[in-house]
């Protein structure tokens, strides 16, 4: 239960107190300042609070917007805030710096906007709701009073909420080909108090369906799996669009969104080359490309943004260029296009299932996927050699936290430590050297599964290490991230293949899934502000050089087939290692959910 706070003269015929009490509030009413102040002080700690001016006239969905989202510790609109028990100190302390006494009155004739002053200015964390065409004031007179009236009337605040249910930047495919009645069916599930992560869930399973009838290798089952693979991403924009229209966000809710949309997506992969195996055609190497460079691509923008999510002089001629085109409405769709975002990969995959191959579709994804990570990386290589900017370090220790260096990794870097420059280009380049070392040796050896290869990732791992001894604040030095994840994931697709037993690559690719899911897993922890993983995960997984270490040494001393099992082994205590320490993070966790707004109203 919330609680709300009436403090102000009384507004005979206000719908204000059957408003709150639809929102879930349990009203009482104050006389004055000090009145209220009691009356918090009575509620419970763990519950909010809001405080709302008796005059107020606006929308119900400003007041839903500023007195129940619950991603912010406080938030106001004129005439109403809200604070979480996080807040409430803060807002305890407000109250305590009410004027009092004969000629004050004049100082809190709003005691809402007083208080909502007193926040801002102690950074508690207020957000102020933009309200856009939605209205939310205090009426002092009767004549405003009837004017907000009428201007509440003029706007159709039911309308706004399924509007802004939708991103205001998404792909054309989802903007044009799904928002349009996903936004209905999201309204549809919050009538009916379905949840974001309901949906979510359903979104998964019949993404899973959907693999599951692609395994099957007939033109039946390849055209229902297209079918219900669409299906399933109605359902992924229905969650999110159902979370912003209701206001139901959660921790749990973003990371089963974020991690479901990886599951389902290389579960289909795996679907797909189960049922090309029905039919005599080995793809696993096809599938396990495709997750491998989707992956990697991934990690690209996740190491960018972090590198510079909080960048002073965050301004380059190519970032304005980009924002220069982005003003031309043409072009913003064909570069959204041109990246191959979600929307647009999901249907090309489902309809070129329904009407090809599994090969047909895998070499379509790795050609696009491919085009797509040379636009952007290049494009954000530009960005960084030409912008100045002073990377702080914060973002350093994400990148390091994001290169998920080792134990072996931890000993080079701490020998070399001080050696080098901060901020020069020698990180990316030990990075690099570090990944190219090896795959050029796997790739081009005549029998890389031998003890030779093992030497080769020794020095690789040192390598490696020498590209962490120092923070990585240099202009490239996100870049180190996915030169090691290229270095791992195609180390050991190769490493499976060149071993030509059946099963390799399979678990090659189980292997790869669940070590992707621990990268996929620190990014959504560093993004909910709770940090890396405990580095006693990453010393028991072994780093990326510990794990290329392993599987090399696996490769050299065991025959094919017991390398095949050593392979699923290994794919089968990671994965059980990293999903009982997520799931028991995540259920557990009190980050704040990812901010996800809407179009603005």
């Amino acid at each position: 239960m919330s609680t709300a706070i009436l403090t102000g003269p009384p507004v005979a015929g206000s719908p204000l107190e059957a408003d709150l009490r639809t929102l879930g509030f349990d009203v009482r009413t104050a006389n004055d300042a000090a009145s209220a102040a009691e009356l918090l002080a009575a509620v419970p700690a763990q519950e909010r609070v809001a405080v709302v001016d008796p005059r107020f006239v606006g929308h119900l969905h400003a007041l839903r917007l500023a007195l129940t989202d619950p991603r912010f510790p406080a938030a106001a609109v004129p005439g109403a805030l809200t604070a979480q028990p996080g807040a409430r100190a803060a807002l305890a302390r407000a109250f305590g710096r009410i004027p009092v006494g004969a000629g004050t009155a004049h100082l809190t004739d709003v005691l809402t906007d007083t208080l909502t002053e007193s926040l801002d200015r102690e950074e508690t964390g207020l957000h102020r709701v933009e309200l856009g065409s939605l209205v939310a004031t205090v009426a002092l007179t009767p004549a405003q009073r009837e004017d907000a009236r009428e201007a509440v009337a003029a706007v159709d605040d039911e309308a706004v909420r399924l509007r802004t249910a939708v991103k205001s930047r998404d792909g054309f495919f989802t903007t044009y080909c799904i928002s349009p009645y996903s936004r209905y069916l999201a309204r549809w599930c919050a009538r009916r108090g379905l949840t974001p992560n309901q949906v979510t869930t359903a979104s998964l399973l019949t993404a899973l369906i959907a693999a599951g009838c692609a395994a099957t290798g007939t033109r039946g089952g390849f055209i229902a799996a297209g079918l219900l693979l669409l299906f399933s991403f109605v359902l992924d924009c229905t969650d999110g669009q159902l979370a912003r229209y209701s206001l139901q966000y959660s921790t749990m809710g973003a990371w089963l969104d974020a991690t479901f949309d990886r599951a389902k997506e290389y579960a289909y992969y795996a679907g797909l080359a189960l049922g090309a195996a029905r039919g005599g055609d080995d793809v696993w190497a096809l599938a396990l490309g495709a997750m491998v460079l989707q992956t990697c691509r991934h990690v690209v923008d996740f190491s960018f943004n972090e590198a510079n999510h909080d960048a002073s002089a965050n301004t380059s001629p190519t970032a304005a260029l980009s924002d220069k085109l982005d003003s031309v409405g043409w072009t913003v769709w064909v570069r959204r296009m041109i990246v191959l975002p979600i929307g647009e990969r999901w249907a090309m995959i489902a309809v070129l299932t329904a009407c090809t191959s599994p090969r047909i579709v895998f070499y379509a994804l790795l050609i696009g996927c491919a085009l797509a990570a040379c636009y952007t990386t290049a494009g954000r290589v530009l960005r960084s050699l030409t912008r100045r900017a002073r990377r702080t370090d914060r973002a350093a220790r994400a990148l390091a936290d994001l290169a998920d260096s080792g134990p072996l990794a931890e000993l080079i870097a701490g020998r070399a430590r001080g050696r080098g420059r901060t901020g020069s280009f020698l990180a990316p380049v030990m990075a690099f050297l570090s990944a190219a070392v090896l795959l050029v040796w796997v790739i081009f050896q005549d029998d890389p599964t031998s003890w030779l290869t093992v030497g080769v990732a020794v020095c690789s791992a040192l390598l490696a290490g020498a590209a962490v001894a120092r923070p990585l604040k240099g202009a490239l030095d996100w870049l180190v991230p996915p030169f090691f994840r290229a270095g791992e994931y195609v180390t050991i697709l190769v490493l499976a293949a060149r071993t030509d037993v059946p099963g390799a690559l399979p678990a090659a690719y189980g292997l790869v899934a669940a070590v992707a899911y621990h990268h996929y897993d620190t990014v959504y922890r560093i993004r909910g502000g709770t940090g890396a993983p405990p580095r006693w995960l990453v010393r028991a997984t072994g780093g990326h050089e510990g794990r290329i270490l392993v599987i090399t040494v696996l490769a050299a001393a065991l025959s094919p087939s017991g390398f095949t099992i050593a392979l699923t082994a290994l794919a089968v205590v990671l994965a059980l290692l990293v999903l009982i320490e997520s799931i028991r993070f995540w259920v557990s966790s009190q980050a704040p959910a990812v901010h996800d707004e809407g179009e603005p109203a």
